[in-house]
């Protein structure tokens, strides 16, 4: 047998690479679907088109590098960081979008530092950061549910809105985006956010109707699937539970201190549990081997950090929903929470 001598972290696993991203794409099916569902198959589009051109960036970079092209492909990595990218824009966003995203993911935040385990930062979350704040206007279309939408799309029209800009009956983005009212639609954090800003109070803005029982129409849906495939990897564990756990603790403690200590203004531990990107960012983003914590103290701190990171970008910050954020700002911080909670030489 071989000795082979390697830097830390040491992770023991019976599982490669390419089973991790197998089994978190197949976790991801039930938020997927439930996305498609309620909002329609752009974002189904989006995937397949992310997909694609992901694969095609890594083989290029491969060649460039003089490296062979399997290796690269085989683990699957790619596939990943464009269905993460791919589910968390806009489902009509123009095809271009995306495009940009995957460039500064796949080659400026993995390649360019090395490549699979060499980046510090999340790709994904890279390239999500770059199209909102270069295009904040394309990133915040989000559609109404299907159920409160006065315009449902096919297949085809999907496909022609995002490559074309306009469905098969001349619509365009911002004429699909209309309710059953007739008034342009936003997501519910979004409607919150601009309630707020505009005098009313937290009741006034969840009284409107992409509101549903527990949060949003339809993202309380979405979160609901992603928190039950998010489940499935604990149970197989292919991600330990100290990252997930402390991310919704974190999110919970801070916003149940802020609603209480504000009602009007402030919302509650169950609307941020269950809108925007929450159980996504939770099981499927922030527990990326590679930008996370590699101690044990070090995921609880990175964790917590996360959730509260992302109650005080959602209350006080520019932008409805602050996951990516908290999750870049977490990654920055990794070298520094690792050197303090490293454990104890044996020995020592």
């Amino acid at each position: 047998m071989a000795f082979f001598i390697t830097s830390s972290p040491h992770t023991h696993t019976r599982r490669k690479t390419p089973d991790v991203m197998k089994w978190v794409a197949i976790t991801a099916l039930p938020g997927l679907l439930a996305q498609v569902y309620f909002f329609g198959w752009g974002t189904l589009v989006q995937l397949i088109l992310g997909i694609a051109l992901a694969l095609i960036m890594e083989f290029v970079v491969a060649v460039l590098r003089k490296r062979a092209p399997g290796s690269m492909l085989n683990d699957y990595s790619a596939i990943v960081t464009a269905w993460l990218l791919a589910v968390a824009i806009p489902p009509l966003a123009p095809w271009w979008m995306i495009t940009i995203g995957l460039l500064f993911a796949i080659i400026v935040a993995k390649q360019l530092y090395g490549g699979l385990g060499q980046n510090p930062f999340n790709p994904a979350m890279i390239g999500y950061i770059v199209l909102l704040i270069a295009f904040p206007l394309q990133m915040t279309s989000w559609l109404p549910p299907m159920s409160l939408s006065s315009n449902h799309s096919s297949v085809l029209d999907a496909i022609k809105v995002i490559f074309t800009g306009y469905n098969g009956a001349g619509l365009s983005v911002q004429q699909l985006r209309l309710g059953v009212d007739g008034v342009t639609m936003a997501t519910p954090l979004d409607t919150i956010k601009t309630s707020l800003h505009a005098g009313l109070s937290l009741h006034d803005a969840l009284s409107k109707p992409q509101f549903g029982a527990i949060a949003g129409i339809g993202w309380q849906w979405v979160n609901i699937a992603y928190l039950i495939g998010g489940m499935v990897l604990l149970k197989l564990k292919v991600i330990q539970w100290h990252i997930p756990v402390t991310v919704i603790a974190g999110l919970v403690l801070s916003s149940f201190v802020g609603h209480l200590l504000s009602p009007e203004t402030i919302s509650s531990p169950v609307i941020h549990l269950f809108s925007g990107a929450t159980m996504l960012g939770a099981f499927f983003i922030a527990t990326d081997p590679v930008t996370a914590s590699t101690t044990i103290k070090g995921r609880l701190i990175f964790g917590l950090f996360i959730g509260v990171m992302i109650f005080i970008i959602r209350t006080w910050g520019g932008f409805p929903d602050g996951v990516a954020f908290a999750v870049l700002l977490g990654n920055m911080g990794v070298p520094l929470i690792d050197y303090y909670t490293k454990p104890r030489t044996y020995g020592h």
